[in-house]
């Protein structure tokens, strides 16, 4: 496992190399497209996140949608019946409860049906510029992988990330090691060879050690 020092560098060298921009920042948007993004690639969650708001604007007129024909438009994203049912309610709550505006905490985030911490950090973070630390299945993947920290739950690793890394970044490391993920650091087959920390990196080490001439980035 790396130490402190080395941790934070090449967290911060994650955020630095990899950011991510988004495209929008409104909250309802940003909360809606995360539950949707579950289980799914961000290709399909964009798809479906720009024909529902195409068709549903706004929180109120979501949430006076028939379910039904919320399915057939987020089908890109997949599991489309349980997460139409969540989005809808999701509306509906915000409209009735908060006043059509997203709240702006994590205690009443996650009290929101199908809003986990991940996705309620996600929509702190970017929405409200509020540090809170998102760990998806890339974080926690990553940051077990290098050797960052060694934990077993993604809700460990937010604990232990937000240890390590000064507090004004916990808003840009998701979106910065989703992105990392997808270009270096896959879940299969990621290119070490190509990746700048593979000299600290435990599992690139491991990987790497005795293949460097045949030019091998199955590790």
């Amino acid at each position: 496992m790396l130490d402190k020092k080395t941790s934070k560098r090449v967290l911060l060298d994650i955020i630095k190399k990899y950011p991510r921009k988004h495209k929008r920042r409104d909250p309802f948007y940003v909360l809606v497209s995360t539950v949707l993004s579950q289980r799914t690639k961000d290709a399909n969650t964009e798809k479906a996140s720009f024909v529902l708001f195409k068709k549903f604007p706004t929180v109120y007129e979501l949430s006076k949608a028939k379910i039904g024909e919320v399915e057939e438009l987020i089908k890109p994203a997949g599991m489309h019946r349980q997460k139409a049912e969540r989005i809808v309610q999701i509306a509906q709550v915000v409209v009735e409860r908060y006043g059509g505006k997203v709240p702006n905490t994590l205690k009443n985030l996650i009290k929101l049906k199908g809003v986990g911490r991940k996705t309620a950090n996600i929509v702190l973070a970017v929405s409200f510029g509020i540090p809170a630390i998102a760990v998806d299945v890339h974080v926690h993947r990553i940051a077990n992988r290098i050797g960052i920290v060694q934990t077993k739950k993604p809700e460990e690793t937010e604990m232990a990330l937000a240890k390590i890394l000064p507090k004004k970044y916990w808003t840009q490391l998701n979106g910065a090691m989703v992105n990392f993920g997808q270009m270096v650091c896959a879940p299969r087959n990621p290119t070490c060879f190509a990746c700048m920390f593979r000299e600290v990196c435990e599992y690139g080490q491991r990987n790497t050690s005795g293949d460097s001439e045949s030019g091998n980035s199955g590790g």
